[in-house]
Parts: C-alpha cells; sequence; structure tokens
C-alpha cells in the first residue's frame, strides 16, 4: 500500500491558505442526471450529508461531465464518487462510467435509475466493475442512501493517497528486510511511501537523517524520527499499536485474527463478552493478502482482503473488543476451569474460554535455493506490497487454487506476463469456473501444467528458476525475478503440542473427530457430555477456520465458523 508519489505538503497549511483553496482541494463526488428535477434533488442530498469533507458537483450531460472530468484532471483533483444516471439520451450511464474510469480508475461507482434493469447492473458489474445499483426514488435517503454512499467512501478514503507528508521507507527494491516493512506497513493498513535507495535521488535525504552505518530499510516517520532495520515489534511501538492487553482474565480471548478469528470478535463483544483477540502479524491472516475476493456473499463486484479486514477490524473494536498485534502466544495450559495463555515476552492472560483461529500458512517451496531468496524474489502468498515492484516484469504464480488465480489476475495489471506454474493436469479440479474463466480472457495470463520449480538461483536476488516438465522430462532454466508460491498449507499449531489433539498434520481435532472408533473420549476429556462441534480436546476451547481439520478453507466458511464458535461458547458458560 504505497502512497502515490509526490512532494510532501501540509493539507492544514494548504486550508489555512483560504475557504476556497480549501474547498477546491475537497475530493470530489459527481452526480450526472439529465432530469434537472433529479439532478437537484441528489446535489441537495448529497450536500446535506458530504458537503463539508467532499466538493458535490453535478452535470446534465455526459458531455458536461467530461468537461468536469478534464478539468479536475487538469487541477490534479481527485473525484471520490461517480452518481450515474443510466438512461440518458446522449450515452448510456455505462458508456460515460467506462471512459471516467479509465481516468480515475479508484473511483467509487454508483449507477442510479429509475427502473430495476439487473441486465445493465450485470453489464455495468462485469465491463466498469460496478460498485452498487440504485433504483429511484431513493427516499428517505438517510435509509437507501447514505448507507450505501458512507460504505463506498469509506472503502475510498481507506485508499486515498493526497499529497504526502507520512511515513518513508526507503530500502532496496528486492530484498527480505525492505519486503518485511513493507509487509508489515501494507498489511496493518499503514500508508507509506518506498523509495528505492538505488534510483530515487530521495532516499539520500533518508540515510542523511539516519545514523551513521545504520543498515537499511530505513523507516523515518512524520516527526523525523529515523529506525533501522526494524522489527516488527518495534515497528508497532512506534505506530502505538496496542500490544498489552487491558486486563489480566477475559471470558473469551481469540488466538489468530483471519476471518474466523473476526467474526468471533464481533459475535463475542457484540453480544457482551469481555473479548481479546491477538495476533501474530496483523488482522486479516492469509485473506487480508488477497488482491480480489469475488465470490464472497453480499459482494458482486467483489471485495479486496484488506477492505474485508478493514471493515471487519473497525467493527469488533466498535463493539469492543480489544485487538493487539503484533503479539505471539507460546503456549496453551489448563488451571480448570481457566486456561492460562503465555505470550513471547512472558506476560499470562487469563481466559474463560479460548477460540484457536490461527489460520494456515503456505508450504515452503521444496527446491534449492529457496530459503536463500525468500523476501528475495521468492513469496509465499500474494505478497500485493510486491504489485509496484512487479510493474512490465514476468511474474510467476505456483499452485493451482483459488489463492493462485486470485493472484495472477491481480499481478497481470501489473507485470508484462504472468506464468502460472500448475503440478496438476489443469486447473478445473482446484479452482473456481469463474477465476479459470477470467484468466482465460487475460492475456498476459499463461498457464503450464504438469510443470514443478526444481532449483533457484541468482546473486543478491532471485534471477533464474529451473522448470520440470512431467510429460517430457526435461529440465529447462529461464529467467524469473519474481515468484509468488500458493501450495498446500501447514497450521500454526506447534505451540498446541501435549495439550491439544491435532491430526497427523498439526490441524486441531473437534466435536466428533475426537471420538475414537469405540466412542472412547479423549483421555484428557474432564466432563461428562462429549465435545460439542468446533470444541477441541479441552472443555472450553474451540477451533475455528483454517487451522481446524477437515474445515472447508473458504473464507465465507472461516466467517461462519467464528460465529458459530460464539454460540458454542455461550452454551459453554451456561452448561459447562
Amino acid at each position: 500500500m504505497n502512497a502515490a508519489q509526490g512532494s510532501p505538503a501540509s493539507p492544514a497549511r494548504a486550508a489555512a491558505a483560504s475557504p476556497e483553496r480549501a474547498e477546491s482541494r475537497k475530493p470530489v463526488i459527481l452526480a450526472v442526471d439529465d432530469d434537472p428535477q433529479v439532478l437537484r434533488a441528489v446535489r441537495r442530498d448529497l450536500r446535506s450529508a458530504y458537503g463539508d469533507r467532499y466538493r458535490v458537483l453535478g452535470a446534465s450531460s455526459a458531455a458536461d461531465a467530461l468537461k468536469i472530468l478534464d478539468s479536475l484532471d487538469e487541477r490534479g483533483h481527485d473525484p471520490a464518487l461517480f452518481l450515474v444516471d443510466q438512461r440518458m439520451p446522449d450515452v448510456t450511464g455505462v458508456e460515460f462510467l467506462l471512459e471516467a474510469v479509465s481516468r480515475f480508475p479508484d473511483a467509487r461507482r454508483v449507477l442510479l435509475t429509475a427502473y430495476a434493469e439487473t441486465d445493465a447492473a450485470i453489464t455495468a458489474i462485469n465491463r466498469v466493475r460496478l460498485d452498487y445499483y440504485l433504483l429511484k426514488p431513493w427516499d428517505p435517503p438517510h435509509e437507501r442512501l447514505f448507507p450505501v454512499l458512507d460504505d463506498l467512501l469509506s472503502d475510498w478514503l481507506a485508499t486515498y493517497r493526497p499529497a504526502y507528508d507520512g511515513i518513508i521507507v526507503a530500502g532496496h527494491l528486492v530484498s527480505p528486510g525492505t519486503h518485511a516493512v513493507r509487509d508489515f506497513f501494507t498489511r496493518n493498513g499503514q500508508p507509506f511511501r518506498f523509495l528505492n535507495v538505488e534510483r530515487d535521488p530521495e532516499a539520500l535525504t533518508v540515510i542523511a537523517d539516519a545514523q551513521a552505518g545504520a543498515a537499511l530499510p530505513l523507516v523515518r516517520f512524520p516527526d523525523g524520527s529515523v529506525l533501522s532495520a526494524p522489527t516488527d515489534s518495534e515497528l508497532a511501538r512506534h505506530l502505538g499499536l496496542a500490544t498489552t492487553a487491558s486486563r489480566p482474565h477475559y471470558e473469551c480471548v481469540i488466538v489468530g485474527a483471519g476471518p474466523a478469528g473476526l467474526a468471533a470478535g464481533v459475535y463475542a463483544a457484540s453480544e457482551g463478552l469481555s473479548t481479546l483477540m491477538l495476533d501474530s502479524r496483523a488482522p486479516g491472516g492469509q485473506a487480508g493478502t488477497s488482491s480480489l475476493i469475488e465470490n464472497y456473499l453480499g459482494f458482486p463486484s467483489g471485495l479486496s482482503g484488506g477492505d474485508l479486514t478493514r471493515r471487519a477490524t473497525i467493527q469488533a473494536a466498535r463493539f469492543g473488543a480489544e485487538i493487539l498485534h503484533p503479539v505471539e502466544v507460546v503456549s496453551l495450559t489448563r488451571d480448570d476451569p481457566a486456561k492460562i495463555l503465555t505470550l513471547a515476552d512472558g506476560t499470562e492472560i487469563s481466559a474463560e474460554t479460548v477460540l484457536l483461529a490461527t489460520g494456515v500458512s503456505y508450504n515452503r517451496l521444496q527446491a534449492p535455493g529457496a530459503d536463500r531468496f525468500e523476501g528475495a524474489g521468492l513469496y509465499y502468498g500474494a505478497a500485493t506490497t510486491e504489485s509496484s515492484a512487479c510493474i512490465s516484469q514476468h511474474v510467476f504464480i505456483v499452485g493451482g487454487a483459488n489463492s493462485a488465480g486470485q493472484a495472477a489476475v491481480h499481478f497481470a495489471k501489473y507485470a508484462a506476463r504472468v506464468t502460472i506454474l500448475v503440478r496438476a493436469a489443469s486447473l478445473d479440479a482446484s479452482m473456481s469456473r469463474y477465476l479459470i474463466d477470467e484468466i482465460e480472457r487475460t492475456p498476459n495470463i499463461e498457464v503450464k501444467v504438469r510443470t514443478t520449480v526444481t532449483a533457484l538461483d541468482g546473486g543478491e536476488h532471485l534471477e533464474r528458476i529451473t522448470l520440470h516438465d512431467a510429460d517430457t522430462g526435461e529440465d529447462r532454466e529461464i529467467p524469473a525475478r519474481f515468484m509468488f508460491t500458493f501450495i498446500g498449507a501447514r497450521p500454526h499449531t506447534d505451540w498446541l503440542a501435549g495439550v491439544v489433539e491435532r491430526d497427523e498434520y498439526g490441524f486441531v481435532l473437534t466435536g466428533s473427530d475426537l471420538i475414537a472408533n469405540g466412542g472412547e473420549l479423549p483421555a484428557e476429556w474432564s466432563l461428562e457430555r462429549a465435545p460439542y462441534p468446533l470444541e477441541t480436546s479441552v472443555p472450553g476451547v474451540f477451533a475455528a477456520g483454517d487451522v481446524r481439520a477437515h474445515s472447508v478453507k473458504r473464507v465465507a466458511s472461516g466467517v461462519g465458523e467464528g460465529a458459530m464458535a460464539v454460540s458454542l461458547v455461550h452454551r459453554y458458560r451456561s452448561m459447562g
């Protein structure tokens, strides 16, 4: 999530210059409708709700609207949202949006019509990634208009980068240390600007501000302080992220803040349980790095993992859940009826109930050179932090499941060429049809089946890979600078060994999976009843999401299990 390039400037100073200038610098909401009465009503409602934060402009035709866009472009102003009527005499709303989003691709798009035109909505979703389809009339606006626009504008603001005066990261474009810092900021939704020390003259200023001999990467904060090759913990402290619990005991502690953990946090806190969420890196888990999730219910245009994470984190916090990160849990011990969680710094937290939602990580690539180039050309997961570095490059994606397909489509927007490497004979068995169709429609994506990576080589960063063709038996070395792998998954459960029962792969056993063939409960089970669904071999300790044995590895199922776990927590607390 790099900030837009540009000279640092102070928004406060700009605003103080004059009220007119402050007004002109506001992001723009543009309404387009050929009916004068409708246009007046739209502008009135928009100004009443958003006039203090946005310039609300109106146009009675697509031609006038395009002139406004020309003016905005010339002056470097940013439209936040287009609200466009579909049925206009000169061009349709979809046709206007096609032109508008080619100029301002980040602006949110809403189509307005007096008719329930499903075909138009589907066309708009496919052609311009329409965000919402709104029917006239929209009265009352506080029920039918503002909630929709509030959500869309919140999404836009989360990625909006005005003139920049924030955190700067200076380092080598491809290096493990730089990747770790950039990934930390990206996962935590923290805007920053990256300077390549090999190309950007401004990086010399950051280096001059640091102590002599300071190691790269360097991170300079708005207060002028500079950190050299910082750890996640040092960055968290400097950003003021909460890493210390406010109390010694909680009714529900959730370990892991991916989709399952975040859903559980929302429901537990909203239902009055004192709730603590702990994550070793940042909220979102694997799903948080997804560039676009298109098959999640209720989002026909899709949403990014970052958007989903941000919304859920805000929602959980609004209900009172505490969220600590980066905080690593290293052990779980029983002190019945309480459970004790020990953190890496030695802190102990007591819990009445615990939910394990630690998710999984992609398996390490088993090929010579893989360890050497991790973070220096080889990345596990989407690593969207590296998107800008991949511009005009040849990117390799290893894996054939949905996450690999999503990554391929994402990187195809930046890279000159994307090659998916699949061990299987096709993508059909492991990838959703909608992604396969999109890959086939994308001209700069190719798929190589029955192909594996057998070696990686290079200097300070990845430069070459060796591919093995299972059909011909041929090994071929080719140039490669960026490779992202999505092969298999391993759960984060080593710290549970000897306490919670797991299967041979490390996934946590729950419910009926704990009962042996003869109907016997686990030896450590201390209650008369059988374990509840999602309950582990330790009463009051539950598991949800990818970490649970035999779970469905989908975002929606993780969210469902997280919500379900909270109802079981209530049952445990009331009945034991």
